[in-house]
């Protein structure tokens, strides 16, 4: 046994650093890797480690991670989406292997209170294969959507069988219903409502990354405490925590990838090591009731998720691999698996057979289910890698600020709109700009941040007459699509009626959902309408067009006087769509081409003409 503290973490880094290496070259997940090097390091193992407070600290914050990061990275749209079928299937995740596991524990002789906790425990599930799926680039999949939607109804009515059946069968507790529902209620409103509020205030006045990670982590940790006081488990606080912070931490942000990093190569690990360290394998020859019961537990799990599954298959019309892909994220469990095992142990419940034996399930399925989400995950990125996405933006861009260097937030807004190697430039005034824009075939962008970007709640995108006329429009709407996913930020489109049906056309595509909401805006020249409906953590997008394309309007060009009047103390974009070079360019007097309203052309001759004036008397 090792006592030295620095011997103790030398060798988890160095467990941490080899695992994996040995794991990638003979195929085995990684997963399962780390929980057998914690069985073999273990108490119960050669006895090199101790399962001491540290380590059980450690992995505890790895549990809290995993659930954290699934909640961050739901996609937002696709969940919207989504959320009916999240809803039915956190159902189907829950009663068919509560059902089962009620008829199986009453076959091996349990009584109902026995048998009712032993179903809450398989209906439960970890998503503590998620890593993988992260790690293939699938988390946009609507399978993983549905499943992550899921998750928290699943977990949440399996922790109210264990609180309902604590409170009134198991503990005698001195707190009335009344009181534990009002602990949940003050639980929630905090998470939901004022946690985001607090780290969205302090986003607008810290951006350094390495702040942004500590704070997420301390409000990862708060929740779950908060969680625990009122009657429920962290896992579940860490899992709300993640999807109140979702809009605040785009997944491309930097703050993402630090917690991403840290987790992944740290907390991770700690908590796989844990789990291994908690198995005792020589319990398993010392009677054969616990491996029956192990065996029992095992069928019961995998049934009643993969008939969970495959229901959801049939009533949402999903593949074969999204089926493998939900069964393999769902039958793995860890988190409330223990925690109602432990209650139910410490309650006398549970005798050592069904405490072993859930172990023993529990090492099992974390195996299987590795080795299922690993090749449906693998599979699917595959799939998705070969199908030519139209909004992926691989065209040049040309992103831009006006009268100040930017470099840094133009770099995080190409990263969250995905755009592909984007050229960066700063000019030094509208004029500059517009010239170069005009010399420019390709799709540009100008950018204005008035506030940190993942602080932004909604985007109002003013869209011209005929913009879906022009051939890239499509790209410029995936931009305000991927950027509205990222940052979990509401859309309004401001357009006329012909326009919208083409954008609520654009919003329908499978896997290119977009929720959004529609003001009509029949003419360019209304497009001050904005300025009064504007909110504080509003960002303003303009489609604009260079001359001789369809949707060219001469307003266009009072645009940057508009934007500095008008919307200087908010965020603001111009986007203008690739243009086509070498092709036919259409005669803008001839072309189906919006003109000013005769209005604003006799507004716009006056202020050139008296433009023309000052300028001929300031020279004399």
């Amino acid at each position: 046994m090792i006592d030295n503290p620095l011997a103790i973490i030398s060798l988890v880094l160095a467990v941490i650093l080899i695992v994996p290496m040995i794991c990638h070259k003979t195929r085995i997940p990684s997963i399962v890797g780390f929980i057998l090097v914690g069985i073999a390091l273990g108490e119960h193992g050669f006895g090199v480690l101790q399962s001491g407070t540290s380590i059980q600290t450690l992995g505890m914050i790895g549990m809290l991670y995993i659930m954290l990061q699934a909640g961050i990275e739901v996609d937002v749209n696709d969940f919207r989406q989504q959320r009916s079928h999240a809803v039915i299937y956190g159902l189907y995740s829950f009663l068919f292997p509560f059902a089962l596991g009620v008829v199986t524990s009453k076959l091996l002789g349990y009584n109902w209170i026995t048998s009712a906790l032993l179903g809450a425990m398989y209906g439960s599930h970890t998503l503590m294969t998620y890593p993988i799926v992260n790690r293939y680039g699938v988390q946009k999949n609507a399978s993983v959507n549905i499943v992550v939607g899921g998750t928290m109804l699943s977990i949440s009515l399996s922790l109210l069988v264990l609180a309902f059946l604590k409170s009134h069968f198991i503990v005698d507790s001195d707190e009335s219903s009344w009181v534990m529902l009002g602990k949940i209620a003050l639980t929630l409103f905090h998470i939901l409502v004022i946690f985001p509020k607090v780290v969205q205030r302090f986003f607008k006045h810290w951006t350094d990354p390495t702040s942004g990670f500590l704070v997420i982590m301390t409000f990862m940790v708060v929740s779950a405490w908060m969680a625990d006081w009122a009657g429920l488990e962290g896992i579940l606080g860490a899992f709300m925590c993640g999807v109140a912070m979702n809009r605040l931490v785009p997944n491309l942000s930097p703050v993402m990838q630090r917690i991403n990093f840290v987790g992944n190569n740290i907390f991770v690990p700690l908590f796989l090591l844990s789990v291994g360290m908690m198995i005792n394998i020589s319990v398993f020859w010392s009677g054969w009731m616990t491996i029956v019961i192990a065996l029992v537990m095992i069928a019961t799990k995998l049934s009643g998720k993969w008939l969970a599954a495959y229901v959801a298959q049939k009533s949402f019309g999903l593949q074969i691999l999204e089926r493998q892909l939900i069964f393999g994220l769902t039958h793995a469990t860890a988190a409330g698996t223990l925690a109602i095992v432990t209650i139910g142990y410490n309650t006398k419940i549970f005798d050592d057979a069904i405490l072993n034996a859930a172990v023993l399930m529990i090492l099992v399925l974390c195996t299987t289910a590795s080795f299922i989400t690993e090749y449906a995950a693998k599979q699917l990125a595959l799939q998705e890698e070969a199908r030519l996405e139209s909004d992926k933006a691989n065209n040049e861009w040309l992103m831009m600020t006006v009268a100040e260097n930017r470099h840094y937030e133009l770099q995080e807004l190409s990263e969250l709109a995905e755009l592909h190697q984007p050229v960066l430039a700063n000019e030094a005034d509208w004029s500059e700009a517009r010239k170069l824009i005009h010399h420019q075939s390709k799709a540009a962008v100008v950018y204005h941040p008035a506030q940190p970007i993942n602080t932004i709640n909604r985007i109002l995108v003013a869209v011209p007459r005929f913009a879906e006329k022009e051939r890239d429009f499509i790209t410029c709407f995936g931009l305000i699509r991927r950027l509205s996913s990222q940052l979990g930020a509401r859309v309004i489109f401001f357009t006329n009626v012909d326009t919208q049906r083409a954008l609520q056309a654009f919003c329908r595509r499978k896997g290119k959902y977009l929720k959004a909401s529609y003001r009509e805006m029949e003419d360019w020249e209304d497009v001050l309408m904005i300025a009064k409906q504007m909110q504080m953590d509003d960002m303003i997008v303009m489609i604009n067009a260079r001359p001789s394309t369809p949707s060219y309007n001469p307003l266009f060009e009072q645009v940057p006087d508009m934007l500095t009047r008008f919307f200087s103390d908010h965020s603001y974009m111009l986007v203008y769509p690739e243009q086509l070079t070498g092709a036919d360019i259409p005669d803008i007097l001839t072309g189906d081409t919006t003109q000013a309203s005769k209005t604003w052309s006799i507004v716009s001759t006056i202020k050139k003409f008296v433009i023309k004036i000052s300028t001929k008397i300031q020279f004399k």
